[in-house]
């Protein structure tokens, strides 16, 4: 049976697993950084809402509704649905956080990511442990690049006018592109979820509907069908 703990040869070699995902999200970065610089907001200002957020994907919808009276509540609403898929990902780790407590829980769970449970989903199907520690390396790593990737976007803003289609804003989907692979069990069991939540989102998305519309509806469906399946068949035994 894994049993929960926070070690710090854990958090050590979640560091060390997460070295290579900063080349993957400092392009991100570097996009919420200019985005932040085109609507108005100083250095501090974006350096205070990415370390306290830390989220590049609400940011980005955030600064998208950004205007002048700024829309909070319509803000407050997009962020949140965007962030609401962070709810099945704290349950899927809970077993995780079992024997954890105080400040090693509450910190390893704000800096909790999208890469950082992709990676631990795969620890927990290769049976390597549930070592929180391995969570709060991951996370840390990424949050201190974080802060530095925006940072030299707001810089690069002031320096450099990008086209809108310039190839760095594609970084933020690569980056979730490339979050699919280790989470990818096989045709058998994910090609139908996945193709269905993405035919959802993008023939929303061809509507006109703006965000976070699109990617709510097309989360919900993709899970629905892939709940609906695996309570059929019952679930699939974890990879070795």
């Amino acid at each position: 049976m894994l049993r929960p703990s926070f070690t710090g040869a854990g958090v050590r070699r979640g560091l060390r697993v997460a070295l290579p995902l900063v080349v993957g999200t400092f392009p991100f970065g570097l996009v919420v950084g200019v985005a932040s610089s085109g609507r108005g907001l100083s250095l501090l200002e974006t350096l205070l809402m990415s370390g306290l957020a830390f989220a590049g994907t609400a940011q980005l919808v955030a600064l998208e509704l950004w205007a002048e009276p700024a829309p909070l509540l319509a803000a407050v609403f997009a962020t949140f649905v965007v962030n609401l898929r962070m709810a099945p990902m704290g349950a899927a780790l809970a077993a995780w956080f079992d024997r954890v407590r105080g400040w090693r829980l509450w910190a390893t769970l704000g800096l909790l990511t999208d890469q950082g449970f992709a990676l631990a989903a795969t620890e927990q199907r290769r049976g390597l442990g549930r070592d929180a520690g391995f969570l709060f390396g991951v996370g840390l790593l990424l949050w201190l690049f974080w802060i530095v990737a925006v940072g030299a976007g707001h810089a690069l803003a002031g320096a450099v006018r990008l086209a809108p289609a310039h190839p760095l804003f594609f970084a933020p989907v690569a980056v979730f592109v490339a979050l699919l692979v280790p989470l990818w069990r096989g045709v058998r069991q994910d090609a139908a979820p996945w193709a269905l939540a993405a035919s959802v989102a993008l023939a929303l998305h061809g509507t006109g509907l703006g965000p976070p519309w699109p990617l709510l509806a097309g989360a919900l469906s993709g899970a629905a069908l892939a709940a609906a399946r695996e309570a059929r068949h019952g679930a699939p035994a974890p990879r070795r």
